[in-house]
């Protein structure tokens, strides 16, 4: 494809759109397949043959839309009009929503002003989940149809990379993403614009640049989310990144579990190969780049790099030491650049729209937005994007809506089984990479499970470090044994069979782990017993034996 077909494409599919008029986008993520969004797809293609009005809508199947506890979703878009959203669709809601609703929009152009037996499955745009979000990476997220290589370029799709391609250098671009401000949004931080330099500086002529889709954190769901709803943007990210760093080849590493990502990534490379977006001269600037898809190995330590890398080569997944770093000794030895499906998502904004945009969202440290899991004990459990410094509070009461059953919060984890528990009354924190460590905690890749009076942080703890235990590779005698001892001695404690020096014992092995661990997996794993015995040490001592 030339760079002047790519923006003939793109008009048409607009043109298309347009003058279709009205989209019915239904949820097609995981969550609202699995609560039924299939039948209410197939029921609503149905109802507009049978009233021959197929040619005045069209049925979207779409990535997650966000609200997952009220899917499935069904939003109403029609052109010059605001979307109308309905949750709760189930097969039995179709005829109601059709006849009631859509019908009279086809028919008379006009929505009508009542329809009382949707009243119930009717969403409000206006309130906090949805206005107080700033969605860059989830720009796309319910909105388009995944699968569709046409209806990407119709939202600006693969403009960046012709830019990138036809006017900037490798150099140009990293300085970008520098300037930029982008942390790597898998849990480390780190920014994005360094590790592409090292890479790009690195001496190797075989490069390659990895996306780690291996999310595992219990909990987690949104880099599986991004990869379902939006593939063609990593994608995007991933052929930029290569052209920065010098790779002419890519691998997306996505967990096994994710089948319905890993089906839409591999139709949407298939897709930009037959449009000339993948594969050699790309956009006719003789520029070469492929991608590939490798399964993870069920294991959640593949998701630390060293690791990812051996089990892309086909070895046990277990971390290797660093130095030296993949960036300058990764994949086959070559030098190589492991971004998350997150950060590499955002790169395609930051190159279209400036970097001075990216960084004016966000903190002076922490720049840009953030997708969250938001679950747990919250009204509004779902998928969001939130600019870092947002506060906790404005996070769980405002955009969650608070607490679902009405209990008071009590505490919310971030960072999964790495990250620890920050008790309601540190709420106003903001959220942010430098922040939720100085509380004990880290952003981690985007877990934030919300708890309530009544739930024992010793069993939070417990579960947590029981889970880092299960996991281990068992490479590294502090985090094997460590983990263990740690565990055995909460277990001891939650039976109400322990004492004052086993919470000594329990902090002393901690940092061992912390300090002599391999990895992040064992250099973290204390955080979540850790921080519940510094905000609820009562918790703990409640259990314990008295002296004497």
């Amino acid at each position: 494809m030339k760079p002047e077909e790519l923006h003939l494409r793109a008009e048409a599919e607009r043109t298309k759109q347009q003058g279709m008029g009205c989209r019915l986008i239904c949820c097609a993520g995981t969550g609202c397949l699995s609560s039924g969004s299939k039948p209410v797809m197939e029921g609503l293609k149905k109802a507009l043959t049978e009233n021959g009005l197929e040619s005045k809508a069209q049925v979207v199947g779409t990535g997650c839309m966000g609200l997952c506890s009220r899917g499935p979703l069904v939003r109403v878009a029609r052109q010059g009009h605001p979307d109308r959203l309905f949750s709760d669709i189930k097969k039995e809601n179709v005829a109601p929503l059709f006849d009631d609703f859509i019908k009279p929009i086809l028919t008379d152009g006009r929505a009508p002003a009542t329809t009382p037996a949707l009243e119930p499955h009717v969403l409000s745009l206006d309130q906090p989940f949805f206005t107080r979000q700033v969605r860059v990476v989830l720009e796309n997220a319910g909105r388009i149809d995944p699968v569709s290589v046409d209806e990407y370029l119709a939202h600006e799709g693969y403009q960046a990379a012709l830019k990138v391609l036809c006017e900037m250098t490798p150099e140009q671009v990293i300085q970008e993403v520098f300037r930029s401000g982008l942390r790597g949004r898998g849990g480390g931080g780190y920014p994005t614009g360094t590790k592409w330099k090292f890479t790009r500086e690195a001496e190797g002529n075989a490069k390659f640049i990895i996306c780690n889709g291996d999310e595992g954190d219990p909990g987690a769901y949104m880099d599986r989310s991004v990869l379902e709803g939006d593939p063609h943007s990593v994608i995007e990210g991933m052929l930029i990144g290569g052209y920065a760093i010098g790779a002419t080849q890519g691998y997306f590493y996505i967990r096994a579990e994710y089948q319905l990502a890993v089906e839409r990534v591999e139709q949407a490379i298939r897709q930009a190969k037959r449009a000339g977006l993948l594969g050699k001269n790309i956009l006719d600037t003789g520029f070469d780049f492929n991608l590939e898809v490798r399964l993870g190995a069920g294991a959640f330590v593949c998701g630390e790099e060293t690791a990812l890398i051996a089990s892309i080569e086909g070895r046990r997944g277990t971390p290797s030491p660093r130095p030296p770093y993949p960036s300058i000794k990764g994949l086959w030895d070559g030098p190589s650049c492991i971004n998350n499906v997150e950060t590499l998502a955002a790169i395609p904004r930051i190159v279209r729209k400036g970097a001075e945009w990216f960084s004016s969202i966000g903190t002076e440290r922490s720049k840009g937005t953030k997708v969250f899991a938001l679950t747990g004990k919250v009204v509004n459990s779902g998928l969001v994007e939130v600019p870092m410094g947002i506060t906790l509070r404005e996070l769980v009461m405002d955009i969650g809506g608070g607490s679902a059953s009405g209990k008071p919060i009590k505490a919310v984890q971030s960072g999964g089984p790495s990250g620890g528990v920050i008790p309601a009354r540190l709420f106003n924190t903001p959220v942010s990479y430098e922040h939720l460590i100085a509380l004990g905690s880290i952003m981690g890749s985007g877990g934030l499970i919300v708890m309530e009076e009544g739930d024992s942080m010793v069993d939070i703890a417990k579960f947590y470090l029981g889970f880092c235990v299960d996991e281990s590779c068992g490479k590294c005698a502090p985090c094997r044994i460590g983990g263990k001892h740690m565990l055995t001695l909460l277990e001891k404690i939650s039976a109400g069979e322990g004492n004052e020096d086993d919470i000594v014992q329990l902090r002393r092995v901690a940092r061992a782990m912390q300090v002599a661990s391999l990895c992040g997996l064992g250099q973290t794993a204390p955080n979540p017993v850790l921080s519940t015995l510094e905000y609820f040490r009562d918790e703990y001592h409640e259990l314990l034996q008295p002296v004497g």
